[in-house]
């Protein structure tokens, strides 16, 4: 999960996300009440959680590690075929804006011709 969440694809994708929550938290009063509702109830949930699951996590210790081992190999591998894990989403979504208009322009020429 540490992994995953260190791409830069998901990292500056998490970031967007938190800016426009807090965002949105400030500018509208009546939204804030009920993100700090949830975010309570969310926190009393997994702290009431955490302390059933650790018995169970302990003893699955040994198997979550070898899942977790095969599983950061895999995103490895996916990593370094797949280039787009390391890019920031903002830069994601320019090249793909500018490989659309590219390909539409094409489209208008070859129509035009």
């Amino acid at each position: 999960v540490n992994q995953v969440a260190n791409t830069t694809l998901v990292s500056s994708a998490c970031d967007m996300v938190s800016t426009a929550y807090a965002s949105t938290k400030e500018s509208h009063p009546y939204i804030r009440s009920v993100c700090d509702a949830a975010e309570k109830g969310v926190k009393s949930v997994t702290e009431a959680t955490a302390s059933c699951v650790q018995p169970v996590l302990t003893t699955l210790e040994p198997h979550v590690a070898a899942a977790s081992d095969y599983a950061s190999k895999g995103l490895d591998k996916l990593e370094k075929k797949l280039p787009l894990f390391q890019k920031p989403v903002e830069q994601i979504i320019s090249d793909t804006k500018e490989l659309v208009s590219s390909r539409v322009a094409d489209a208008k020429d070859a129509v035009s011709s």
